[in-house]
């Protein structure tokens, strides 16, 4: 959780992080916490192999919502784990079922890689209604040895590819081959992939007000910043025994936090400097950014949600191919009341204004420094016990 650079000190004053380390004193990354981004080795069972690979999509909070059953020989149950939702930013679940897709879009890549056919039926026990989930599996999976399979170019991305947070280079326009991989990569996905570049800078700024206002809200909304705050995950001690949430490795909050002076118990105030820092310092990221780009389709039922994520996989894995960098930009998709404007507004913006037609996915696009993969739990972690 790098963009939130601040502590709030036991006693309500606050003391914002420098992000300058004591020479020698600049904790790193656990191991234990990013070793699944070795890839899964030779795993004796195919279903290991791939999910070992599954496990590495991208996921809202990477909360890492995923549930495998193999008690079945040959065959993959996934569920979603009712512990790890987004009650207050996605009610209604559809991050989710969007991250349940990149993790079936991650495991179809790996499946063809070892020559085998991924046969996925989505809800086999029917699908969840639009307001809440149940125990009700999303797939069923059948791995199918079949000579005929094609490799997919994408696989070779998964390993590489990262969330990046942090400022991009403006002065560096993605290049049209860059959108058009991207573009194709989604096809033949039933969803509408639109772009915005320097060429429109008008719009450019649209998108840019929009995404700044939606991520004040969040800030400003008790309810919705102290979701992440619970799952915040604050040095190499809790990070490692984690491994999931948004990572925060900033020295001096990693010193604060070591003597008990890091007050996570409540959400800082609109005026607090805890709050209007991040507003400024997102504000320059986004002034960092010289590309949007977006996903529409004209339903919103949950095999569309779950193939919309499968689609979002698909295009940041050519972004990563063409060394492109990306992050979502979900607040204002968000369908909690206090972002009812800004959902409306983006709706406008990108022509999604049918009744059923939504956004699904809307990322900042450029190219930026590399950024460290996010924590991981392991493929155990996420297997069912009977």
């Amino acid at each position: 959780m790098d963009r939130r650079r601040f502590i709030r000190v036991a006693g309500g004053g606050v003391i914002m992080a420098t992000g300058l380390a004591a020479a020698g004193c600049s904790p790193a990354m656990p191991p234990q916490a990013i070793a699944a981004w070795q890839g899964p080795g030779q795993e004796a069972d195919l279903r290991r192999w791939v999910l070992g690979h599954a496990i590495l999509a991208p996921h809202s909070h990477n909360l890492q919502s995923w549930l495998v059953d193999l008690s079945v020989p040959d065959q993959i149950v996934l569920r979603v784990d009712p512990t790890r939702l987004l009650p207050e930013t996605d009610p209604t679940s559809r991050q989710i079922m969007m991250s349940h897709g990149t993790f079936l879009e991650l495991l179809d890549l790996a499946a063809r890689e070892r020559g085998h056919r991924a046969e996925i039926t989505l809800f086999p026990e029917g699908a969840f209604g639009p307001d809440e989930i149940d125990t009700r599996p999303v797939a069923l999976i059948k791995l199918v040895a079949d000579a005929g399979v094609a490799k997919d170019p994408l696989f070779a991305q998964i390993l590489l590819r990262h969330t990046n947070r942090n400022a991009y280079d403006l002065a560096r326009p993605v290049p049209a081959q860059a959108w058009q991989s991207m573009a194709d990569a989604v096809k033949p996905n039933p969803l509408r992939f639109g772009f915005v570049d320097a060429g429109s800078a008008g719009a450019l700024q649209q998108h840019r007000a929009i995404a700044a206002e939606a991520w004040r809200i969040e800030l400003v909304t008790p309810r919705t910043i102290m979701e992440s705050y619970k799952v915040l995950r604050v040095g190499p001690d809790e990070i490692a025994k984690h491994r999931d949430g948004i990572s925060l490795m900033d020295p001096m909050v990693v010193w604060m936090d070591r003597f008990g002076l890091f007050d996570r118990s409540r959400a800082p105030g609109p005026e607090d400097i805890a709050t209007t820092s991040q507003i400024e310092d997102f504000g320059k990221k986004l002034a960092s950014t010289p590309g949007f780009l977006w996903m529409v389709t004209d339903g919103n039922d949950r095999v569309t949600q779950v193939n919309a994520g499968r689609a979002y996989a698909r295009v940041q894995l050519a972004a990563t191919a063409q060394g492109v960098a990306m992050q979502p930009l979900q607040q204002a998709l968000q369908e909690y009341p206090e972002q009812a404007g800004l959902h409306a507004d983006i709706r406008r913006l990108l022509d999604a204004q049918a009744p059923a037609q939504t956004v699904q996915m809307w990322a900042r696009v450029g190219f930026a420094e590399p950024v460290d993969p996010a924590p991981r739990r392991g493929l155990d972690a996420q297997i069912v016990r009977s």
